[in-house]
């Protein structure tokens, strides 16, 4: 099939077209257009104090917001038609009684299917920040049989409403459907690129004053299978049009040990899935913060990856964060929601508001993954420019410089980088940029993966509540 020009480089363009230069008025936070697309500390480490492990930074007022549904009080919120609310550790919802059957013809294969549904719908959510943009973010697992499919829609601030917008069709394993975003989806205010919806021209005042999600469960029918979604959610934010972001001032010196895996060792492995490792930063980032909490898949989920190739556990995260419409392995709740199906993860797609945030979940012992574009010359050390990249970010040295595991490096020994802070901060906040042609392109203003435990220490339940994600 032909697919779509992929949404970030869509958008960029478009942002491009519609103004180059900066404003005060806030403006959409566009996502780039792409090139490739318990732990212990670290030894030698500066561990942080108890003092600092419970301090936490609130995100910056009316520039994000985030809101999850997880526990069992939430799911029996909002309305429900043949979905119900199960307690216990971790609650969650289930389908119970189906609401009908639906036929599914998957773009990728062909294939028409019959499948039962229940739906659950969440209550209104009205963001503290009216949003250019929302990202959102599912945890669940799918047996064999099973997918679900979230969609979005929304208030504006003029009163009027937008359609219901797909958001992701999922499924962890890729043999009921094709794990797919839904490209062409716009009612000429609003558009969905791939996984983030946006704002068409947030140079003209509109915004998303409020939003609902939708859940819809799917089974084969008959068999008595479930989804079961642990945490549905999203990010809204409103990040201010910036070609630069203030510097903050260091506040912790203290690296994690993460594991360190290199995309480029497997370069023209799977090329099916977004040419091979040379695109792989996004998923290789993923299974490293997967691997830092203790998790990885079995021996029997690795048995299809040829046994010649090194970590063959980068080939699994490729394989199953695809997205087949999007032709890559970079859809950013795909990543999230990845992580997730290992025993016990929570894990979200977010924006930072800065480096003190990002200081916050270093502090508690929380890696980060960070979105991030930048010519060769604007980040010292890298030796290479992107208009879309994944690292990880595992500490700070006491100056108050990145320590990143940056899989765009030769080797697993090599991934581990320290790039100059006020360069680092710089590139990943801010929401424009200029590319080698001195053309204006976007930037992802803070966004970010982040992965924890779904019973976090004390010091990680107050960082990450600091954050809004908890």
């Amino acid at each position: 099939m032909t697919s779509s020009t992929p949404r970030r480089t869509v958008l960029a363009a478009a942002l491009a077209a519609a103004g180059t230069a900066a404003t005060a008025a806030p403006a959409v936070a566009a996502v780039p257009d792409r090139a490739a697309d318990r732990p212990p500390e670290a030894p030698g480490a500066v561990p942080a104090s108890a003092e600092e492990a419970g301090r936490g930074h609130a995100p910056a007022p009316g520039l994000v917001d985030n809101r999850f549904w997880s526990s069992y009080t939430d799911w029996r919120c909002g309305s429900a038609a043949g979905t119900k609310a199960v307690a216990g550790l971790r609650p969650g919802l289930v389908l119970d009684t189906p609401a009908g059957v639906t036929d599914y013809t998957d773009p990728h294969t062909g294939r028409t299917s019959a499948w039962e549904y229940a739906v659950w719908t969440s209550p209104v959510h009205t963001p503290a920040v009216p949003a250019t943009e929302v990202i959102a973010s599912w945890n669940a697992r799918t047996p064999p049989g099973t997918w679900l499919q979230v969609e979005l829609s929304g208030t504006y601030t003029d009163a009027t409403a937008t359609p219901w917008y797909v958001l992701g069709r999922w499924a962890s394993g890729d043999d009921d459907i094709r794990r797919t975003s839904v490209d062409d989806q716009t009612d000429g205010r609003s558009t969905v690129w791939t996984d983030t919806f946006a704002i068409d021209d947030a140079t003209s005042g509109l915004r998303l004053a409020s939003y609902r999600l939708r859940l819809t469960l799917h089974r084969i029918p008959g068999s008595g299978l479930t989804p079961t979604v642990w945490r549905l959610g999203a990010m809204a934010s409103d990040i201010p049009d910036r070609f630069t972001v203030p510097a903050s001032a260091p506040g912790l010196a203290r690296e994690l040990a993460v594991p360190r895996y290199s995309q480029n060792t497997h370069v023209g492995q799977y090329p099916e899935y977004d040419n091979g490792g040379e695109a792989w930063c996004s998923p290789t980032s993923s299974q490293m913060i997967v691997e830092y909490w203790g998790r990885r898949p079995s021996a029997e989920e690795l048995s299809w990856v040829n046994p010649d190739f090194a970590d063959p556990q980068v080939c699994h995260a490729a394989r199953f964060t695809f997205d087949h419409q999007y032709e890559g392995c970079g859809n950013w709740p795909f990543n999230a929601a990845y992580a997730a199906t290992y025993p016990d993860m929570n894990a979200v797609v977010t924006r930072l508001s800065s480096l003190t945030e990002l200081e916050s979940l270093i502090r508690a012992g929380v890696p980060a993954i960070t979105s991030q574009s930048f010519l060769k010359e604007e980040l010292t050390g890298a030796g290479y420019g992107t208009s879309g990249h994944l690292m990880t970010v595992i500490g700070f040295t006491a100056d108050g410089d990145v320590i990143a595991n940056d899989p765009a490096s030769p080797s697993n020994e090599a991934v581990r980088r320290v790039y100059r802070r006020r360069e680092w901060e710089n590139i990943w906040l801010r929401t424009k940029r200029y590319d080698a042609n001195g053309k204006v392109r976007s930037g992802t203003g803070g966004v970010c993966y982040i992965f924890w435990p779904v019973e976090p220490a004390p010091s990680r339940h107050r960082a990450l509540r600091s954050l809004g994600l908890l």
